[in-house]
């Protein structure tokens, strides 16, 4: 079981802050494939991965990155401002 947490738009997207997802995906980009076929707020909040961000039990990292361990995915668009 893994805690993933929507932040910002993709929050508005999927409509939950957070989720607790039973998961056989290897990798954070299997993670997504499984979470877009679940239903079409999925498919649309994760539509262009380019535009998000992904943080592994709080340090940010890579789409391939493996899942083995983790307790928890967290998505978000790219920070801005200064």
């Amino acid at each position: 079981m893994i805690d993933v947490l929507y932040f910002a738009w993709v929050r508005e997207r999927v409509g939950l802050p957070r989720e607790q997802v039973e998961t056989s995906a290897a990798t954070v980009a299997d993670l997504v494939e499984e979470l877009k076929a679940r239903q079409e707020r999925y498919a649309a909040a994760f539509a262009d991965v380019s535009a998000l961000r992904v943080a592994v039990d709080q340090e940010l990292c890579a789409f391939d990155t493996p899942l083995a361990g983790v307790r928890e995915v967290a998505f978000f668009p790219p920070m801005t401002g200064g």
